[in-house]
């Protein structure tokens, strides 16, 4: 499978109309809809079976979708209390058994907090968090995908993922540029070059592979003081960012990146009208 690939994070309001209640049922609604990917969401914990996972996965397969899994959210790298950062461990292996049932490449996890503690403290946690998960964790060959956060009291600019990305292979960046717009409070995206900044800086880093390969995230995210509010849909035109800018370098740069969108129900809509623009331009 070469190219780029666009798929919704869960199970959007259009898949739902549409008569579709299990997830199941996703793979083959996601090719017939025409989109190429989609990430399983498991942030308020992980409910369903390993049958069920694999037998999901059994279909990602047959219909050729491109999977992807996100961790539940009370994961946290840098907590400061021993026992969460160990519970996180073990919520990590959790999680990358449950990807290999659904043959997804990566997981997705939030590196986590750094309100009550100095950004160089939730560092040094997250390094030693994933350090001691990489010693005794099985990875199954599937990424652990460190994702850049959207609050700016959170640990995960571009430079901290990157940086504990550095610690060893198994460890990627997933570049949430709604996230990463949000958390600088508006107009990080606007022309092409802003977008090209964030590959270029990944593969200087951690290698071309690594850039040309990203797994990212994509919506438009309204923002406060504090950056990340809430998720909206494409129809806003007040916070952005604009899709066609980073689509367009995707094009342009020959890179094969999957674009995960997570706008507020209209996910798959939304990553349909990403993939029918970068189709449209390389004709």
């Amino acid at each position: 499978m070469m190219g780029a690939f666009f798929g919704p994070g869960g199970n959007s309001d259009e898949f739902k109309l549409s008569g579709g209640k299990s997830t199941l049922q996703a793979p083959k609604w996601l090719r017939e809809t025409g989109l190429n990917a989609y990430e399983y969401e498991a942030g308020n914990g992980l409910k369903a079976t390993a049958d069920t996972l694999c037998a999901i996965g059994d279909e990602a397969k047959k219909y050729d979708i491109k999977m992807s899994y996100h961790t539940p959210y009370f994961i946290s790298l840098s907590g400061v209390e021993e026992e969460k950062r160990l519970k996180s461990i073990e919520y990590i292996k959790q999680s990358l058994d449950a990807a290999e049932c659904l043959g997804a490449g990566i997981i997705v996890v939030h590196t986590g907090s750094a309100a009550k503690i100095s950004r160089v403290e939730a560092m040094a946690f997250a390094s030693d968090t994933l350090a001691k998960t990489l010693a005794t964790v099985d990875t199954h060959g599937i990424k652990i995908g460190l994702e850049t956060m959207g609050k700016i009291n959170q640990l995960g600019t571009l430079d901290e993922v990157v940086e504990l990305c550095k610690m060893d292979g198994r460890l990627v960046p997933v570049v949430d540029f709604g996230h990463m717009n949000a958390r600088a409070l508006g107009g990080l995206f606007l022309t092409k070059d802003d977008y090209l900044r964030v590959f270029d800086y990944i593969g200087t880093n951690l290698g071309d592979d690594v850039a040309k390969n990203l797994h990212c995230h994509f919506s438009k995210i309204e923002w406060s003081s504090g950056g990340e509010k809430r998720h909206l849909t494409f129809g806003d035109e007040i916070y952005g960012p604009n899709f066609e800018p980073l689509i367009e370098t995707i094009y342009e740069n020959s890179l094969s990146p999957t674009i995960i969108c997570e706008s507020a129900g209209t996910q798959s809509n939304d990553a349909l009208a990403m993939k029918k623009y970068y189709e449209e331009i390389s004709k």
